[in-house]
C-alpha cells in the first residue's frame, strides 16, 4: 500500500511538470473555457454578481460549502415526505359530505367526458367518504379517524386543498414533483437546494435519501438524482439496515491512516487535473472521495438511534432493530440536527386502486396511516421541542390526488373499494420554516372533484418552497445546453397567502 501512494505522489510530481495549453492561455480557447465552467455556476445570472462569485468561488474548493441564499431566508433546511403512489385527500384531509349523498349511484357523464384517467373505463360508481372527519385543533381543520395522531398538531399546519398536476402516472408525476419536468434528465428539488445553499456539515451529505414500505419511487433514483448539475448534489440513499452506506468502509487490513493518505494523493492528482481542464465534475470526484472518508465516521453516528431515549423511541413508535418508516422520520430529525440540508422520505405503497385489500381504501390506506401517523406527528412535535421547528421545512404529500369515483376496469366494479389517479385536484401540507400555522388555502368543489378556490400547481409549491429557503425561482438557474434551466422551468408563482 504504501508503494501505491508514492507511485501516485509520484504520478502527481510528473503532472506538476507539464504545460498544459488550457492553464497556461489567459486569452483564446482557455479563457473562453474557464468563463464557460464559471458561468455554468452563476447563481442569479448577471443580476447579482455577489452571488454569482459565490458561484464562482464554489468550483475552487468545496463545491457544497455553505452559501447565502438571495435574500434571509425563513427555512434553513427541507424535510420532504412522499407517499409514493398517493394517498386519497378525500379520506384524509378534503371532507365532502354532499360526496356521501352520491355513493354507489352512476357517476355523472359531465365527469368523464374529454377526462384521461388512469384505468377507469365505461361508468363508474361514486365512492363518498370513508372516513370520519372532525374539526380539529383551534384552526378547525377538518381531519379524519384516519389520522388521530396527526388531529393533534393540525395547528402547526398550512393545507394546500386545490394542488393539481399535470401528469395521471406515477413515475412521470413524480418526476414532475420533485424535478420539475415528467422527463428524465432535471435535477431534483433537493440537488437545486444543496447547489443553492451548500450544506451546513461537511461531515455528512447534504441531500440525504431514505426510503421505505419495500420499495423504491415508481420513476426510480432519478427523483434524487442530480440531472445536469454536477453529480456532488445528487442525493446519497442511506440504508436503514446494515452499513447506511455501502462501500464506504475500509477494506479488510487497510487502517484509517492508509486510507487518508490514498485519498490525500488521489485528491492531488484529481486536483492538478482541474486546474488544468476546470471540469466541474474533477471537483465533484475529489468531494466525494473525501466525503466518503469523513463519513465512515459520521453517518454511523447520525443513524445510530439506539442512543435516544426508549421515551423518544416509544413516540415515534420505533423499533430501534427494524427499518420502517417511523425510523426513517426519527433519523430525519437526527439528520437535520447535525446540518444536513435536505432529507428525503419515500414510502412506497399509498396506491389505492382497489384491486386487492392491500390495495383499497378501507383496509390498505387504513394500515399505511397506521404506519404513518405516529411518526408524523411525533416528528413536529420534537423538532418543534427542539427549536428546530422554526427554521425547518416539513412537506407532506404524494404526486397526485384520487377520484370521488370508485374505480373500475374495462366497465366492471372492482371488489374491493379503489380510487384511480386524478389530476385535478388533491392536498399537501407544510408546517414550519416560514408558512402560517393552523391554515387551509385553497378548496375544491362539492365533491372533490375540480379545484375551485387559490388552486396552486405543482410549479407554484415549487417556487414557494425555494422563496422559504431565500430563493427566487426564476434566478437559481444553471447553464446548460445553451439556455439557463430551473426547477420550475418557465412557470411557477410564490403562494404568498401561506407564508407567515
Amino acid at each position: 500500500m504504501n508503494k501505491l501512494i508514492q507511485e501516485l505522489r509520484h504520478a502527481a510530481a510528473e503532472r506538476e511538470t507539464r504545460r498544459h495549453f488550457l492553464h497556461t492561455c489567459s486569452t483564446g480557447l482557455g479563457a473562453m473555457a474557464l468563463s464557460s465552467v464559471l458561468g455554468s455556476c452563476g447563481f442569479f445570472g448577471k443580476e447579482n454578481p455577489e452571488a454569482n462569485a459565490v458561484g464562482a468561488a464554489s468550483l475552487s474548493g468545496e463545491p457544497t460549502a455553505p452559501h447565502p441564499s438571495q435574500y434571509i431566508p425563513k427555512a434553513k433546511r427541507i424535510i420532504y415526505i412522499h407517499m409514493a403512489g398517493s394517498p386519497s385527500q378525500l379520506e384524509l384531509f378534503d371532507y365532502k359530505p354532499e360526496l356521501a349523498k352520491y355513493n354507489g349511484k352512476d357517476c355523472p357523464q359531465a365527469l368523464l367526458e374529454g377526462k384521461k384517467f388512469a384505468f377507469i373505463r365505461g361508468t363508474p360508481k361514486m365512492l363518498g367518504p370513508q372516513g370520519k372527519f372532525a374539526q380539529r385543533g383551534q384552526s378547525g381543520a377538518w381531519v379524519s379517524d384516519y389520522l388521530p395522531h396527526l388531529q393533534g398538531v393540525v395547528d402547526e399546519i398550512s393545507f394546500l386543498k386545490a394542488m393539481h398536476t399535470d401528469q395521471f402516472n406515477h413515475a412521470p408525476a413524480q418526476l414532475l414533483m420533485h424535478t420539475g419536468s415528467a422527463r428524465l434528465g432535471r435535477p431534483s428539488m433537493g440537488s437545486w437546494v444543496t447547489y443553492g445553499l451548500g450544506t451546513e456539515n461537511d461531515n455528512l451529505p447534504g441531500y440525504i435519501v431514505l426510503a421505505s414500505g419495500g420499495k423504491q419511487p415508481d420513476a426510480g433514483k432519478s427523483v434524487w438524482g442530480s440531472g445536469f448539475l454536477p453529480t456532488v448534489y445528487q442525493g446519497v440513499q442511506c440504508r436503514t439496515d446494515g452499513d447506511p452506506v455501502l462501500y464506504a468502509s475500509d477494506p479488510s487490513g487497510i487502517s484509517r491512516d492508509i486510507r487518508k493518505q490514498t485519498i490525500d494523493a488521489i485528491s492531488q492528482i484529481n486536483q492538478q487535473q482541474y486546474d488544468e481542464v476546470k471540469d466541474p465534475e474533477i471537483l465533484t470526484r475529489i468531494a466525494q472521495y473525501e466525503l466518503a472518508f469523513r463519513m465512515q465516521m459520521s453517518v454511523p453516528d447520525a443513524m445510530d438511534i439506539k442512543s435516544e431515549p426508549q421515551y423518544m423511541l416509544d413516540s415515534y413508535g420505533v423499533d430501534p432493530n427494524k427499518g420502517s418508516f417511523a425510523r426513517n422520520c426519527l433519523l430525519a430529525r437526527r439528520l437535520v440536527e447535525r446540518g444536513v440540508r435536505f432529507v428525503q422520505l419515500f414510502d412506497w405503497g399509498w396506491d389505492t386502486h382497489g384491486t386487492s385489500a392491500d390495495g383499497s381504501i378501507d383496509v390498505g390506506l387504513k394500515a399505511k396511516c397506521k404506519e404513518s401517523d405516529q411518526a408524523v406527528a411525533a416528528l413536529l412535535n420534537d423538532l418543534k421541542q427542539r427549536g428546530l421547528l422554526d427554521d425547518t421545512l416539513v412537506v407532506w404529500g404524494g404526486e397526485f390526488g384520487r377520484t370521488p369515483m370508485q374505480e373500475n376496469r374495462d366497465g366492471q366494479t372492482l371488489p374491493f373499494m379503489g380510487r384511480d389517479h386524478h389530476l385535478e385536484a388533491f392536498t399537501v401540507w407544510m408546517a414550519g420554516g416560514g408558512v402560517k400555522k393552523g391554515f387551509s388555502f385553497g378548496e375544491t368543489d362539492d365533491i372533490g372533484y375540480y379545484g375551485v378556490k387559490d388552486k396552486v400547481h405543482i410549479h407554484d409549491l415549487q417556487a414557494t418552497i425555494l422563496h422559504l429557503l431565500g430563493f427566487d425561482h426564476t434566478k437559481l438557474t444553471y447553464q446548460f445546453q445553451g439556455r439557463p434551466f430551473r426547477l420550475t422551468d418557465v412557470a411557477g408563482k410564490v403562494v404568498k397567502p401561506i407564508l407567515a
